[in-house]
């Protein structure tokens, strides 16, 4: 399973014997079983994840409501940026909401692959750039339309969402109410 991390991180940087090594001994695989929290709000992250199979929700606690902020699907670094760069508390949790299999990238981990490994100070800096470009997307989209539009949005950028994610789940994402979703999806199968 370590492979399908080394073939993902090839695509941004090509790896020597030393560099492949020191992935796969790095980075651990364990599977998680559904409803699983990796990190709660308030926990400082001391592990990063590599998205094998499954899905992990991020969601954070508003006036005591679930609001989902992201979903990791496979082949995907998942964290709380903030929390595991800085070591400070997280703003919000992980959870799997499918099995998953992870790979596991603990905070010592990475600082010693970035000291050892100079290509991987770059590919950190590749992989940031475009995880701020996916951010920067998600919040231009909830700025500049309207919950059908992001909803039509999400489904035609990842069709595979609509099967796999609860509809609770998929509308706070949206920003909006389950009820709503309900109606936006109601209206756009008599189109």
């Amino acid at each position: 399973m370590t492979s399908i991390i080394v073939d993902y991180i090839s695509n941004f940087v090509d790896l020597d014997e030393r560099e492949i090594s020191a992935i796969k001994e790095g980075i651990p695989i364990k599977n998680f079983k559904k409803g699983t929290i990796l990190l709660r709000e308030g926990q400082v992250s001391k592990m990063a994840f590599f998205n094998l199979k499954g899905c992990v929700r991020s969601y954070g606690l508003f006036n005591g409501e679930e609001k989902t902020t992201f979903f990791y699907l496979e082949n995907r670094f998942i964290t709380s940026m903030r929390s595991f760069t800085q070591q400070v508390p997280a703003a919000h949790y992980l959870e799997c909401i499918e099995d998953c299999t992870l790979g596991l990238l603990s905070y010592d981990t990475e600082k010693r692959l970035l000291q050892t490994f100079p290509k991987f100070e770059f590919l950190s800096r590749l992989l940031l750039e475009e995880e701020l470009g996916n951010y920067q997307e998600m919040l231009s989209s909830y700025i500049m339309t309207n919950p059908e539009r992001r909803y039509l949005n999400l489904i035609q950028n990842h069709p595979e969402l609509k099967e796999r994610i609860p509809q609770y789940h998929l509308a706070t994402y949206l920003g909006i109410t389950p009820e709503s979703l309900s109606r936006i999806r109601k209206r756009l199968s008599t189109k």
